[in-house]
């Protein structure tokens, strides 16, 4: 069964706020396996004032924080949780990436990302972005939950 999702329930899902919060809707999720959502990319985004004046083009690894953050999502639905003040989903390595093509303002990224193996709580995922209908990005990611230790105070 595919799961679609608003901003508000990926903000429920994702402790990211303005303006690191790269995905802003849920198209497709099946828990266990895979997840589309979109990052629609707009020229009021804070990094293209930087990156660059002249020729506006979204940094590669801010793509892939946004795969990332979708593969927290699928993750908190497939563990059917939601994040929470006790706990942070870690985002713990990169393999594989390459950048296909630049991501400009009014684009708007697909971020496909499916989970190909999970264990002792590390998830790997395959993911790619891509921008009508061609691939932006990909590369292999893996993230891991844990428990954030309380402050001795």
């Amino acid at each position: 069964m595919s799961i679609t999702l608003d901003i508000r329930a990926i903000l429920e899902h994702l402790p990211h706020r303005y303006p690191f919060l790269l995905v802003d809707r849920v198209l497709e999720l099946e828990k266990g396996k895979n997840i589309v959502a979109i990052k629609n990319v707009s020229i009021n985004e804070p990094y293209f004032v930087g990156h660059f004046p002249h020729l506006p083009v979204m940094p590669g690894v801010l793509q892939i924080e946004a795969l990332a953050q979708a593969a927290g999502i699928l993750s908190f639905q497939t563990m059917e949780r939601r994040s929470d003040a006790n706990s942070v989903y870690y985002f713990v390595g990169i393999d594989e990436a390459r950048f296909k093509r630049p991501v400009s303002p009014g684009d708007q990224l697909r971020l496909e990302v499916e989970i190909t193996k999970m264990r002792a709580g590390i998830w790997k995922y395959s993911a790619r972005s891509l921008v009508d209908g061609q691939v932006a990005c990909e590369a292999q990611l893996m993230c891991t939950l844990r428990t954030i230790e309380p402050s001795a105070s």
